[in-house]
C-alpha cells in the first residue's frame, strides 16, 4: 500500500520520518494490504512554535478503502513519535471496527437453511 507523510514546517526530519512511517505502517496495518489503496498521513505542530510543551503534535491518517469511504483519526500527543504512534494504534482500530461492521452484515445477507421453509418443514413437521 502506499504511503505518503505531509509535514509542516515546524516538523524535523521529513525524509526520514516518510521512509519509518511507510514501513512502520506497512508492517503494522498489513492485515488489512488487500483492503486498502493508500494511506494519507499529515503531522503539525498546533502551536508552530519550536518551544516544547504541551500536546501539541497532531497526527491525522486517513486511509483510503478499495470501494468505501475513507477512514480518518486524529492524535495529538507531546512529540512527532507517539502522535504518529497513538494514531497508527486508532486507526487500526477504526479499520478493525469498519471492516468487523462490514463482515457482519454480509453474514446476515447470506443463504442459510433456517429461511428455507421446505429445510424447516422436514425437520420440524407442521402441526395440524
Amino acid at each position: 500500500m502506499k504511503v505518503q507523510v505531509n509535514t509542516s514546517n515546524d516538523i524535523d526530519n521529513k525524509e526520514a520520518l516518510e521512509r519509518w512511517a511507510e514501513d512502520y505502517l506497512n508492517d503494522h496495518l498489513a492485515r488489512f494490504d488487500q483492503d486498502l489503496t493508500s494511506i494519507e498521513v499529515q503531522m503539525t505542530d498546533e502551536n508552530h512554535a519550536a518551544k516544547g510543551g504541551g500536546v501539541d503534535k497532531r497526527c491525522m491518517m486517513e486511509a483510503r478503502v478499495n470501494g468505501r469511504a475513507p477512514v480518518a483519526v486524529t492524535n495529538y500527543a507531546a512529540n512527532q513519535d507517539l502522535a504518529f504512534r497513538g494514531a497508527a494504534e486508532k486507526l487500526a482500530h477504526a479499520l478493525d471496527h469498519a471492516f468487523g461492521k462490514l463482515d457482519r452484515r454480509e453474514h446476515r445477507e447470506r443463504e442459510t437453511i433456517r429461511r428455507d421453509t421446505e429445510v424447516i418443514d422436514q425437520v420440524v413437521p407442521p402441526q395440524a
